[in-house]
């Protein structure tokens, strides 16, 4: 029978007997899915992978993504995986010129909400009507001389 275990009071405390093998945490989730935008043409079974990043250097998954741009036009870029950390939001935008644009004027806009917000001195040049005027121009000779500036 074995050694048994008693707890306090006397209790037998039976061993399971998969106790050598250790279950999945409950906090994990595996996820397995086509990483790339082609079927395989004949699936093959591959051998002597041993981490997660021997499997993305093998099949070097990537997909190809359209976008929609202001005017509406398509804007295609494809993304390439070399590890799990690339499927994050912030490493996806590092990645895709298309979305670090929008991701710099979303920032922008932020930021100009915030000085809308909260500068007072803003606040009362934006009520009167001629000091707004006077902002509007001051700004748009400034994009003006910046258009000519990046033209060089």
């Amino acid at each position: 029978m074995g050694i048994l275990n008693y707890e306090i009071g006397g209790n037998e405390v039976k061993q399971d007997a998969m106790e050598g093998i250790a279950d999945i945490p409950q906090n994990r989730t595996m996820f397995i899915g086509q990483l790339t935008s082609e079927e395989p043409v004949s699936p093959e079974a591959v051998d002597n992978m041993k981490t997660i990043e021997d499997v993305y250097a093998v099949f070097q998954p990537n997909v190809d993504v359209e976008f929609e741009n202001e005017e509406g036009e398509p804007v295609r870029e494809n993304f390439r995986f070399s590890n799990t950390a690339d499927f994050q939001v912030k490493k996806m935008t590092e990645n895709s010129s298309f979305l670090n644009n929008l991701s710099v004027q979303k920032e922008f806009y932020e930021k100009l909400v915030k000085q809308l917000r909260t500068n007072k001195v803003l606040q009362r040049a934006l009520e009167n009507q001629e000091s707004r005027q006077a902002m509007v121009d001051a700004l748009t000779q400034l994009q003006k001389e910046l258009n000519q500036f990046s033209a060089r």
